[in-house]
């Protein structure tokens, strides 16, 4: 004779499969506004920048290191009070991202000197679609509560003019040094 338990094992899975059930929840609360900082709050600060993966690949064993520990450190401070805003973004790795657009024109027939400077940015920038969006899919299975209203892109700099005006006073206000060490 079949026990009560025994009808609410069968109905469950043989196997889990994490994929029907937290891509719905992580969507909730993208929805629900958790991961995006309010610049307004009266709460404590507390700040991460994602170092920006390269958009010309995919995030490996590494990024998933460093994001569990960012997201780790994120939602303890989200937990304790603190306004948390969680930086996202993707660095162009411009020699890396031109070589790659480069041979894909060349897979098409032609070259970035056929096409022009214009087009062969809106090719990188399609590119940037397409591999970004990659990386973007692989946080959000990863769980990251990056704060994606704010996302940046190296090469969409919003002030073009402040990297030619700040990197010759960085090493005079000391903020950037030549040394063997890793950082300064």
């Amino acid at each position: 004779m079949p026990t009560p338990d025994d009808s609410r094992a069968e109905a469950l899975p043989k196997t889990w499969e994490p994929g029907a059930v937290e891509t719905g929840i992580y969507q909730g609360w993208v929805d629900a506004g958790y991961f995006t900082a309010d610049a307004s709050s009266a709460k404590p600060p507390y700040s991460i920048v994602l170092p920006p993966p390269n958009v010309t690949g995919s995030l490996h064993m590494g990024h998933a290191l460093d994001h569990t520990l960012m997201d780790a450190l994120t939602r303890r401070k989200r937990m304790q009070g603190y306004e948390v805003l969680w930086l996202p973004g993707m660095d162009h790795a411009g020699i890396a991202t031109q070589s790659l657009v480069e041979k894909q024109l060349a897979a098409a027939g032609t070259t970035k000197d056929e096409l022009g400077r214009e087009r062969f940015i809106e090719k990188v920038w399609e590119w940037k679609r397409e591999s970004g969006g990659t990386i973007g899919a692989q946080m959000r299975r990863l769980g990251d509560g990056v704060d994606a209203s704010r996302d940046r892109f190296t090469m969409a700099i919003s002030d073009p003019a402040s990297v030619p005006s700040s990197m010759p006073r960085m090493p005079a206000e000391r903020a950037s040094t030549r040394s063997n060490s890793l950082a300064s």
